[in-house]
This record gives C-alpha cells, sequence and structure tokens, in this order.
C-alpha cells in the first residue's frame, strides 16, 4: 500500500529479528483477537511466528486511532479541531485528511468528510434529527467542502470556523490498514483484519486458501454480520469495504430517510444502489469509494468503474423488487 511509508512516525520500533530467529522452530498456529471500537466490532485472525499474542499492540493501535479520529471521544484530536482548539495534526489524521481529500476531489465533491453538519441535522450524528427545510440546508452548505478547510505548515487551516469534520466513512477501513502495516512490519505474512465489516487480508487462512468474505445480503431485517449471505467472494493482498443502506435509516411519518447523505444536495440519496462492496489495494480507499459509490447510484458507478482498473466492485441493485447483481472482473467469486 503505497501510504504506508507515512505509517512509520506512529509505530515503535520492533524487534523483528529477534522475533523471528525466536520462533522459527516453534508451530505458527493461527490466532484471533475480537472486541469492540469506533463503535463497532473487530475481528482480526493472525499466524504469528511465535508464542506471544498481539492482543496488546493491537489495542495501543485501537487507542491511538481513537484519540485522533473518533468523533464520540470528546478529547480526541478530529473533536477539539471541530471546537476550533489549537491542536497540531498527528500522521494518523494526515493521512486520513490528505488521502479524504484526493478522493473528494476525484468524486466531485460526492464524498466528503466535511459534510459533518449534514449528518447532525439528518439525526445521523450526535444529535437529533429536526425538520429539515431546503433553507435549513442551504444554510448549512456555505461552511460544507473540503475546499474550506486545508493543512498548511502542519496546522488545520480553515475558512469558517463553523467547518467540521467526520471520518466514519474512511476511518475503520484505514485502521484496518493501520494494524495491517504493524503486522507486515512484525513479518506475519498470514492475516485477516476487520474492522466494522471493513477488511484488509494478506496471504492464506489456516487451511492454506484464500481468505473468504462473506457479504450480507442488502435487506431490512438482516441486523447481523453473517446472519444471511449474498455472496462469498475471495480475497488476498487487497482491502475491501460495504457500504449499503439497509440497515441504517430513520422512519418519520411513515417516510424513510436513507443514512446515506450527498454532499452535494445535503439531502439523503435515493437510488436503486442497496449496497456496494469495493475491493482495491487499501481498506481506506475502499472504505471510501463504497461510500462514493453509494451516492452516486449504480450507473455512475459503473461508469466510475469502468475508469479506475485499480478498483473492483460487487454491487446490488433493485431492479423493479428484484435484487440484481453487477460485478467486476477483479472480484473473485467461486461457485
Amino acid at each position: 500500500m503505497k501510504f504506508y511509508k507515512a505509517f512509520q512516525n506512529i509505530l515503535p520500533l520492533l524487534a523483528v529479528a529477534a522475533l523471528l530467529t525466536s520462533s522459527c522452530k516453534q508451530k505458527q498456529e493461527y490466532k484471533t483477537i475480537d472486541g469492540f471500537t469506533q463503535g463497532t466490532t473487530y475481528h482480526i485472525v493472525y499466524q504469528q511466528p511465535g508464542g506471544d499474542t498481539l492482543n496488546a499492540l493491537v489495542d495501543s493501535l485501537l487507542l491511538s486511532i481513537d484519540n485522533s479520529l473518533s468523533v464520540y471521544n470528546d478529547s480526541s484530536l478530529i473533536s477539539r479541531i471541530n471546537r476550533n482548539e489549537r491542536v497540531l495534526p498527528d500522521t494518523l489524521f494526515i493521512n486520513v485528511f490528505n488521502r479524504s481529500r484526493e478522493i473528494w476531489d476525484l468524486s466531485s465533491g460526492s464524498f466528503d468528510i466535511s459534510a459533518a453538519p449534514f449528518f447532525e441535522v439528518w439525526g445521523f450524528g450526535a444529535g437529533q434529527k429536526r425538520d429539515v427545510t431546503q433553507k435549513m440546508v442551504d444554510s448549512i452548505r456555505q461552511f460544507v467542502g473540503m475546499d474550506k478547510i486545508s493543512l498548511e505548515e502542519g496546522k488545520v487551516v480553515k475558512s469558517d470556523p463553523r467547518v467540521s469534520l467526520n471520518v466514519n466513512a474512511i476511518a475503520q477501513g484505514y485502521t484496518a490498514d493501520v494494524i495491517a502495516y504493524a503486522f507486515d512490519r512484525m513479518g506475519i505474512r498470514n492475516y485477516l483484519v476487520e474492522v466494522g465489516g471493513e477488511i484488509f487480508c494478506k496471504g492464506v487462512n489456516a487451511k492454506g486458501r484464500e481468505w473468504s468474505v462473506g457479504l450480507d445480503k442488502p435487506v431490512e431485517g438482516n441486523m447481523i454480520q453473517g446472519g444471511e449471505l449474498q455472496e462469498v467472494i475471495y480475497l488476498s493482498g487487497k482491502g475491501l469495504a460495504t457500504s449499503g443502506n439497509y440497515r441504517k435509516f430513520i422512519e418519520e411519518n411513515g417516510q424513510k430517510y436513507s443514512h446515506t447523505i450527498d454532499p452535494r444536495t445535503g439531502f439523503p440519496v435515493k437510488q436503486s444502489l442497496l449496497s456496494a462492496t469495493v475491493v482495491a489495494a487499501d481498506a481506506m480507499t475502499a472504505d471510501a469509494f463504497a461510500t462514493w459509490f453509494m451516492v452516486v447510484g449504480l450507473e455512475k458507478a459503473k461508469e466510475i468503474l469502468a475508469n479506475t482498473p485499480s478498483v473492483d466492485a460487487y454491487l446490488v441493485y433493485d431492479n423493479e423488487g428484484k435484487f440484481e447483481v453487477y460485478y467486476t472482473k477483479g472480484i473473485n467469486i467461486k461457485n
């Protein structure tokens, strides 16, 4: 992953040589780590050359990310930036901000981490949903957009103090990448890191095969990951992320509002696309592209995929009440 070099400042030096030497004669069993982070769950499987677990390392990385990027942590770096406190962004924040800005440019504003005020007013953030009007949306739009916030000489600069950020659409994928990079530096060759459904994996599973990833069927009531599967795809050496509207929505006066907000309009999207699973070189990119696709819909997503050979996708959409599927040739499905 091309952005891994930037992670070097956030990880301690690891005694890789000593670890590998002391464990080369030991049986390399697969271990698992499970827990909760960022309001969701994580699941990690890895084959370590040695008997020690990596729980402490994973806990430390997750804590660092929470303290940097979680808007639900009042003392986090991003929360303090949103409050206009004078703080210096860390490497974690800088990596996510810069990649988000790149995809904002690429998507012509369809992916926008500065659209946090729209999520708040629609009730998908920390606030309560209000009766949203066009006038209200217009008043917010004037301080939404990545062109209104920048990093200059290591500092966050806003053109309007009301600009605020929410990186939930990219942070879980990035978290999987950060942990994966730490594993790479330790010489771990076979692993799967999943955070909130966003994945990076490498090598093979305990059976010596590519990792199998189940894609949830995008139907209402399918609230448990793995409860009802749409498809199983096979993956190694790449990141995967899924975005969909079937689990997160609000209902008011019989009207359902999607949790996917179009940053360009300030209103929830109405698309036939039910879920977008994206495979890319890293999970952070896959995470952002999945959200981008849910904003622009099926036909535009197909167009983007045709022009972006480094990205693959599995798209489930509604065709007059029936589930239909579109996927690119890079999606590995074994019948």
